[in-house]
């Protein structure tokens, strides 16, 4: 087995911890204006500097900083970008049995990258990891950004913008290469690029999701789509630094213990595993929903899969020799020396996060780790 030194690692994690009790205090207490953004900062700086600090304690090779200076995995980061700003819609993403909080993002000028937020969260984690210690950022894709702007009930805004999609793509690109390489300028040598949007294409299109104005067949859509993001991502990768390691994590949606979508890989394995430049993807496999394991044959030789088999959304375990089988029975299809092992998802891609403990959420870190030692020598 080849022992490995740049992620993903034989046990990972995908990024987003539950937040802790003092945290989600000071939170109401900010947003209740008892709590100024300042005092806010030094609770958030401290419940990091702990996170940090339990993650390597673990053995975990590349840490975050648990996403915990965010309210979504998402819509932060977009409007931390110029020209974007937070947009309250009629209703919130539409999950199994469940309803998010209503939120989305709409244009208010060109979309450029300078001075992002999220430069000095990263800065901050950077400069409280032990040695040897790899700092992992989470940003979700560039094509997820799409996924949002070109819901028809943001359009209206965004051509007021932006007359054509070529021009929006041309600033969307240019902006995201100017925060990722600010990023790496400030040390950043992992980068993790969320995205939902092929768990949306697997599955039947969310209501609101299309214009009703669009006459063309549900497949010529998601084919178009399914270009539309692969080349989106791909040029925002290529010309990057060669040292600057850059995964992809796949998802069907995470929020509060409960899924948005369901549906095999096979549908998009072409393009995705085909054709997008990333170094490896963490793949969610903690339920049937995912489907089976033949799409990873399609995996470019020289990338790797992170195995999402243990699931984020409850604290239970996981038979241990039933996620081993499974490992094996992948192993079919993609070479046992390029995969590793990490939950599906986050634990807590919003805010709220899953239903399951602190302790709960560090047994299954610990759980991971030990199938992982014993799977893989060089762990």
């Amino acid at each position: 087995m080849t022992k490995r030194t740049t992620s993903p690692f034989r046990y990972d994690i995908v990024g987003s911890y539950l937040r802790p009790i003092e945290l989600k205090q000071a939170k109401i207490a900010f947003e209740a204006e008892d709590l100024t953004k300042e005092e806010l900062k030094k609770v958030e700086d401290k419940a990091i500097i702990d996170l940090i600090k339990k993650q390597e304690e673990l053995g975990l090779k590349a840490v975050t900083d648990g996403e915990f200076r965010r309210s979504w995995w998402h819509l932060d980061f977009f409007w931390g970008l110029q020209g974007v700003k937070f947009k309250a819609p009629a209703y919130g993403y539409k999950f199994h049995h469940e309803e998010t909080r209503p939120g989305t993002v709409t244009l208010t000028g060109k979309i450029t990258g300078e001075k992002h937020p999220f430069l000095e969260d990263f800065k901050f984690v950077k400069e409280h990891v032990a040695e040897g210690t790899e700092v992992k950022q989470t940003i979700p894709a560039p094509a997820q950004i799409l996924g949002e702007l070109f819901r028809p009930d943001n359009m209206e805004d965004v051509r007021k913008i932006y007359a054509t999609d070529e021009e929006l793509l041309t600033d969307l690109v240019k902006a995201y290469k100017q925060v990722i390489l600010d990023f790496y300028d400030a040390g950043l040598r992992t980068l993790q690029l969320d995205d939902c949007t092929w768990g949306i294409l697997v599955a039947p299109f969310p209501d609101g999701f299309i214009s009703p104005e669009d006459t063309r067949s549900d497949q010529e859509i998601r084919d178009s789509l399914k270009e539309l993001y692969l080349s989106v991502n791909n040029a925002v990768i290529e010309g990057l630094p060669d040292d600057l390691t850059v995964n992809t994590h796949v998802c069907r949606g995470n929020y509060h213990s409960t899924w948005a979508f369901s549906g095999p890989y096979d549908g998009v394995a072409d393009p995705l595993f085909t054709k997008e430049k990333v170094n490896a993807y963490y793949l969610e496999y903690d339920s049937d929903r995912s489907g089976g394991f033949e799409p990873l044959q399609q995996v470019q030789k020289d990338q790797l899969v992170v195995l999402g088999l243990v699931t984020s959304k409850d604290g239970e375990l996981e038979d241990r020799q039933q996620i081993i089988d499974r490992i094996k029975e992948a192993s079919k299809y993609i070479d046992l020396d390029r995969l590793a092992l990490s939950p599906q998802c986050g634990f807590a891609s919003t805010e709220e996060g899953n239903i399951l403990t602190e302790e709960q959420q560090w047994e299954k870190i610990r759980f991971i780790k030990s199938i992982a030692e014993e799977i893989w020598q060089d762990a």
